[in-house]
């Protein structure tokens, strides 16, 4: 197949990567594929832009994968150029698929956002050219913005939003969730009439583990006291912002002052100054550590005695979460402690740790006194299940998923 993948968001590893579609290109190419991704200039959380004049797109070779960047605005945070970016990028990247398919027709577009307007535009660069086209949902809007904004169902650019969401659903060749909840949620929506539930598939996110265990080996953080610290070692790897609620972890650690337990925090975002100038008021042992690139995250996370997930709760969780995080988390082969139960909950069903709502700090550093006092054989059963899972979320296993319903998509085309 010639597969054309567009993501608004699709940044490679090197850059600091949103990885999803970067490997699943990786083992297409390796499958016989040909791969080509769009995707926007201006790399997301990042200031690089990889356009600085007038060009439409850039072409890159972009760690072994072919990136197509189209230009787009700069911004930060999310405020109005950002939205601005959000608005222009489908158009022009409209014009930039224009160009190459003079050169080629693609057998189908993959196109996966988190948002709805790059997915709205190649749909309809795939319909307008009879090409088959799969659309990925990484993120529901726009009910997220519902539940984490607090603007109202009933809002006039809400119900907007909920129509093109709807349409696109209907329209698409094949649709796949990131989340488990996919079907629940269209049925929630009562749109089962309009959309066929059997082209509504799931794939979770996943890790690399042969490159996880290649960069275990060969990329340790010299500086880092995590290698040689001999107290019990917690870990937290991501965003800082009231979304990942990690007042609640410093709770935690104010509870446990006192004891041999270190925790390790790895990430930057708007709450960071605020909880690290808390932590130092209190004396906590807790250590900020700022970004680091994604090829330490395996020393990281595999010299941790228990990796934690911490978010806020919402109405969406109902539905099941696809955290990247959760999946180097296995391949690390260390317990889990998720502050956030949620429905079709992998922590859960398979054993990897504990996922439970926690009513105050005092709570939440009770579980991970729990953790500190396994048994060595409670502890290795942890890992090893941690283990089992992680191989069924290796990219190389989710791309024979993505494999079968890009040539289902065809298929159905051609009917």
């Amino acid at each position: 197949m010639n597969v054309w993948i567009v993501n608004h968001y699709a940044i490679p590893p090197s850059m600091g990567g949103l990885v999803r579609h970067y490997y699943f290109s990786k083992y297409l190419q390796k499958k016989g594929h040909s791969v080509k991704i769009f995707t926007s200039s201006k790399i997301h959380n990042t200031d690089i832009n990889m356009i600085r004049d007038k060009s439409l797109y850039r072409e890159e070779m972009e760690d072994g994968v072919e990136y197509t960047f189209v230009r787009s605005r700069d911004y930060k945070g999310n405020g109005m150029d950002r939205v601005i970016n959000m608005m222009d990028l489908p158009f022009k990247t409209w014009k930039a698929m224009k160009r190459f398919y003079k050169k080629e027709k693609p057998d189908v577009i993959y196109t996966s956002s988190p948002d709805l307007f790059v997915a709205l535009f190649a749909l309809l660069f795939g319909r307008k050219h009879k090409i088959p086209v799969v659309v990925e949902v990484r993120d529901l809007w726009p009910e997220s913005i519902v539940e984490y904004n607090g603007m109202s169902r009933m809002n006039p650019i809400i119900q907007v939003l909920y129509q093109l969401e709807k349409w696109i659903y209907v329209h698409a060749d094949q649709l796949i969730f990131t989340m488990s909840g996919g079907k629940e949620y269209i049925c929630d929506k009562g749109w089962t009439k309009k959309v066929n539930i059997n082209k509504v598939n799931h794939v979770n996110n996943g890790v690399d583990l042969a490159e996880f265990e290649e960069n275990k080996k060969l990329y340790n953080l010299e500086n880092s006291q995590i290698a040689n610290d001999n107290a019990f070692k917690v870990v937290y790897m991501g965003s800082i912002r009231k979304v990942n609620n990690l007042q609640t972890l410093v709770d935690a650690a104010k509870e446990l002052k006192n004891q041999d337990i270190h925790f390790y925090i790895y990430g930057d975002g708007t709450e960071k100054d605020m909880l690290e100038d808390e932590c130092r008021k209190y004396s906590l042992n807790v250590k900020f550590e700022g970004r680091v690139e994604k090829k330490y995250i395996p020393y990281i996370l595999s010299n941790a005695d228990l990796n934690i997930i911490n978010v806020q709760g919402a109405g969406l969780n109902k539905y099941g979460c696809s955290w990247n995080k959760l999946f180097e988390y296995m391949a690390s082969e260390k317990p889990i402690l998720c502050n956030l139960p949620v429905n079709y909950d992998l922590i859960r069903e398979k054993k990897l740790g504990i996922a439970k709502r926690f009513a105050n700090g005092k709570e939440y550093a009770e579980e991970i006194t729990k953790f500190r006092q396994l048994t060595s054989e409670e502890y290795g059963e942890y890992c090893q299940r941690l283990k089992e899972c992680a191989q069924e979320y290796d990219y190389q296993i989710l791309t024979n998923k993505i494999e079968r319903i890009l040539k289902k998509a065809i298929d159905s085309s051609k009917r």
